[in-house]
């Protein structure tokens, strides 16, 4: 058969505009738990239909849809698991990532994309609610459950990069601490570390459990209520800002910035974890985009660059920073000396 493919094809149009069925086809699986069912040694469609307790043929269809995606191998009629999908996928094992499926897809989050065109128009997020950063919004307590496996590898590369001396006390804030991975992190690796993590109460009781599931309940210590108005109560070495700053403006961020600042101790020093795009806004791809979720879901976040966020923390009073790309996630580390 003779190539007759068109030198220009819609072919990235209807990628893009039916993606969300991408998504639904992963969100099935995983609340399936098809990964998991595959790994305990069901591989035709008719074990794992049994396993799942789903139709054979709505099985054979998602399993193969997972093929095509490249979450699934298949030979002949028995399908299995791809490397990353048996490392993130099959509940039970630390790695696990699927339950970020209950935070990412959630109707929240869903929401700020389904009013996109209205916030493109008006500049801000255009949901019911007000955006994601409401106070005790429950969306943030399926982040805390469903994000910490996400997180894992970003939290042990900080706890690296800390390189705090193992014999000294140290004391390590964690602002909107959500899951706890990076002061849990932290207090694993800092064995005279003490942790505060600062949250919404419904947030914190998960941050807890987590704390007490890696064995540092006794040095992982609470502190209820939000970054802006919530006494930090006392002096840190570390101050964690992972994840935050995003949802607020620059002039907001700077408030924030000086409030941790005055909370350091000599010498000590601000971990700030971000999406941080190029200068040109629009590389590398997974940064860039992020803009769009916080046009999506806050009244006036942002993915900044790392001269903004440099700039950010000039202005705060910090006298320099360092930048750390991290392991996964293609994110970026700021490390602000006092």
């Amino acid at each position: 058969m003779q190539n007759t493919a068109p030198a220009v094809t819609p072919e990235a149009f209807f990628q893009g505009i039916t993606a969300y069925q991408v998504s639904a086809i992963l969100k099935a699986g995983v609340e399936l738990e098809v990964f998991t069912k595959i790994a305990q040694g069901n591989k035709t469609k008719e074990a794992i239909a049994s396993a799942c307790g789903a139709s054979e043929r709505g099985i054979r269809i998602l399993c193969d849809a997972l093929t095509a995606l490249g979450h699934l191998t298949k030979n002949g009629d028995e399908y299995g698991l791809t490397e990353a999908s048996a490392t993130f996928l099959v509940k039970g094992l630390p790695t696990y990532i699927g339950g970020a499926a209950d935070f990412l897809a959630s109707d929240m989050i869903r929401e700020g994309f389904d009013n996109f065109t209205e916030a493109v128009r008006t500049g801000t997020n255009a949901t019911n609610e007000g955006g994601t950063v409401s106070p005790d919004n429950p969306v943030w307590v399926k982040f805390a459950r469903g994000m910490m496996g996400m997180m894992f590898p970003q939290a042990q590369a900080m706890a690296e990069i800390a390189a705090l001396d193992p014999d000294r006390e140290v004391r390590i804030l964690d602002v909107a601490a959500g899951h706890g991975v990076f002061g849990i992190a932290m207090a694993k690796r800092f064995p005279k570390a003490q942790i505060f993590a600062l949250d919404w109460a419904n947030v914190l009781a998960v941050a807890s459990e987590h704390a007490a599931r890696f064995g540092v309940a006794d040095r992982h210590h609470l502190i209820v209520g939000d970054a802006f108005s919530t006494d930090f109560q006392g002096t840190y070495d570390i101050v964690l800002l992972t994840n935050f700053l995003h949802h607020f403006d620059p002039e907001t961020n700077e408030l924030l910035l000086r409030k941790v600042r005055a909370a350091l101790s000599e010498g000590g020093r601000a971990f700030t974890l971000e999406f941080v795009p190029n200068p040109d806004r629009v590389t590398p791809p997974m940064d860039a985009l992020f803009s769009s979720v916080m046009l999506a879901g806050t009244p006036s976040g942002d993915a900044y660059t790392l001269n903004e966020l440099e700039s950010m923390m000039s202005k705060a009073g910090f006298s320099g920073s360092t930048a750390y790309k991290m392991p996964a996630m293609g994110q970026t580390l700021v490390v602000s000396e006092r």
